[in-house]
Formats: structure tokens, C-alpha cells, sequence
């Protein structure tokens, strides 16, 4: 397959430096600061922040809803600082993008409440392009704790279609301040294969009809418990081990060896390529 199969594509609607696509980062500020930075030993969590590609929010502001249904029950004000909101260390922005100062504003088109309902709009200054049979899921950035607002998630037809999507996050709580600081993270695109999900058949199955996965489960069933009763009693072998590695590792607790296993994603940061994208 070339190159060119493997394009996904962000065709540029105008300027946009201040919104630059970048490689989610497997960071976030709450498993950084969780005692030994725990969340880290689980892998798919791991693997799940940096799926995908972030989208930045490209000014300061402050949106404020009242809990009305109108446009106008949702205030948006730009520029104002994140200390007078309220924020924590827990919910602190992931700045992804501070080369320079923030820029004061009074408005920002990009930004609005289009639909009402305490829903804050975000226009993408993208129109993308996958290969054949590719969607684009938009979500909220994967993992990323904000608290009294919900981003909201779609699936898009990428591959075909010649029109834009905007991303939208619902305000959870009305009559509290929610801020987005410049440069942190308003969406993340993720590719996902159309129609997967549809070829699968859903089957329940008694486990015991798999004997040989049946033993591999019960084996590590009793090996998770063994585990969970020393370090409760402070044994100095799981102690000192902390934390089983066996998924980590890609084994079973048999040892045997995974024949495909990530424990960390290498995805390219998008470029400015000679070669003219079709």
C-alpha cells in the first residue's frame, strides 16, 4: 500500500497557527500528581491517552450557563483568568501550546453557543480526509478530568465527506464558571475503521467451554488474589514488587508471550509534505 493510502489529511479552511494538530501525549496532570504516579501502571489507560491527535484551544475564556435552553442562557467571556475560576491543581489545563502569551480578546467566532442547552461550540478550521472506509471518532481527549463540563462525541465519514464538524462540550453544572485556558485540549480525532464493530457477532459463551482459557483465567485469578493478600499484609516480596507487570509485559500469567503487544504508541505529528495530498 502507498503512502498515499495511509494519508489522513487536514486540508487548512483559513490560518490556523493558534490551533495546530499535535500527538496526544500519554501525560495528564491527575496521574501525575496521584501517589507513585500510579495510574500509569494500567496499560490500556496508557495506550488510550495518546490514541489520537489534539486539536488546542486557541484563546482564554470563561463560558458561564444559567441552566436556561437559549443561546443567550450561555455567556462567554474571553480572556479572563484561570485563577479567579476556581481551578485545582487536580483540574489544571495540559498547556500544549504556550509559545506566546496569551492574546486578550473580546470575541472569538470560533468559539460560541450554537445550540443551546448550556452547549459550548468549537469550530475546527479542518475539513479532513481519511483513506477509504475510515471515520474519524471526535471525542474529548482521552482521560482528561474537567470538571463541570462533559465534551460530546461523534463519528464522521471522513473519507467521503466535504464539510466540516464542530466540537461541542455540555456545561454539567449550571451557575459555575468553566475555564478553557488557551492551548489546552478541545478535541482529539481518533481513525476508526468503518464498520467493524457491525462484522463482529456477539456471542455469550460459558467460559467453561474453553478449557484452556478457562485454566489461564483461574490461574490468574488465584494469582491476583495471592498477590492482593501479601501486599495487604505488607510481605516484603510484593512490596517490593508493588504491582503484577504480567499485562504490562504482554504474557499471560502462564508466560506466554503476546504475538502483538503495544505499550506505547508511535503516531507522526502532521507535516508540511511537497508531495500534493489527493
Amino acid at each position: 500500500m502507498s503512502t498515499k493510502q495511509h494519508r489522513l489529511v487536514a486540508y487548512e479552511l483559513h490560518q490556523a497557527a493558534d490551533m495546530p494538530l499535535r500527538t496526544a501525549p500519554v501525560d495528564r496532570t491527575w496521574m501525575d500528581i496521584a501517589p507513585q504516579r500510579a495510574p500509569y501502571r494500567c496499560l490500556p489507560l496508557v495506550i488510550a491517552n495518546q490514541a489520537g491527535w489534539w486539536v488546542p484551544c486557541p484563546v482564554s475564556f470563561t463560558a458561564y450557563w444559567d441552566g436556561g435552553l437559549g443561546k443567550e442562557n450561555l455567556q462567554i467571556t474571553f480572556g479572563s483568568p484561570a485563577e479567579t475560576t476556581g481551578l485545582s491543581g487536580l483540574f489544571a489545563p495540559i498547556v500544549v501550546s504556550a509559545d506566546q502569551p496569551s492574546p486578550v480578546v473580546q470575541s472569538d467566532a470560533r468559539i460560541t453557543s450554537h445550540f443551546g442547552n448550556g452547549v459550548i461550540t468549537f469550530s475546527i478550521p479542518y475539513l479532513f480526509r481519511t483513506p477509504r472506509g475510515i471515520n474519524l471518532w471526535v471525542k474529548g481527549p482521552s482521560n482528561y478530568i474537567k470538571d463541570g463540563v462533559q465534551p460530546l462525541e461523534g463519528v464522521v465519514e471522513t473519507d467521503w465527506l466535504s464539510a466540516t464538524f464542530t466540537m461541542n462540550w455540555k456545561v454539567t453544572r449550571p451557575c459555575q464558571p468553566v475555564h478553557f485556558e488557551r492551548g489546552e485540549p478541545i478535541c482529539m480525532i481518533v481513525p476508526l475503521p468503518r464498520g467493524v464493530a457491525e462484522q463482529l457477532e456477539p456471542v455469550y459463551v460459558p467460559l467453561d467451554d474453553n478449557p484452556e482459557l478457562a485454566r489461564e483465567y483461574r490461574e490468574w485469578e488465584r494469582a491476583r488474589s495471592t498477590f492482593n493478600a501479601d501486599l495487604a499484609r505488607l510481605q516484603p516480596d510484593a512490596v517490593k514488587r508493588g504491582w503484577q507487570r504480567d499485562y504490562m509485559h504482554g504474557r499471560s500469567v502462564s508466560g506466554q508471550q503476546a504475538e502483538e503487544h503495544q505499550t506505547r504508541l508511535h503516531l507522526r505529528e502532521f507535516t508540511r509534505d511537497a508531495e500534493k495530498p489527493t
